[in-house]
């Protein structure tokens, strides 16, 4: 993975200092927000490590982020409602939402 891949941003502040423990361990406490559930530990020559927050997709979903076209076409339709460029539907759709029946 190069360096562009894995950084998204190069401006890095100091949020915490903390201590290994006798089993090796690092104690994060608070430093991630939301709904991390994992990291992904890169390591570079000088011994450096950069933690990216990963987040669990249900594996019914996966598939979307595993289909690069997929995901394009959505995000891109999702730009599209948040800007207003809507058509109306030819059919009405309402009979096949869940909770109805």
């Amino acid at each position: 993975m190069t360096k562009h891949e894995l950084l998204k941003d190069a401006e890095f502040e100091e949020v915490a200092e903390t201590r290994v423990d006798a089993k090796r361990r690092v104690c994060l406490g608070k430093v991630f927000s939301g709904q991390v559930t994992s990291v992904r530990v890169y390591r570079n020559t000088h011994g450096q490590i950069v933690l990216s927050p990963m987040v669990s997709v249900p594996a019914d979903e996966a598939w979307l982020f595993q289909n690069k076209q997929a995901l394009h076409a959505v995000q891109r339709g999702l730009e599209d409602a948040k800007r207003g460029r809507l058509v109306k539907a030819k059919e009405d759709y309402s009979k096949h939402a869940r909770g109805n029946t």
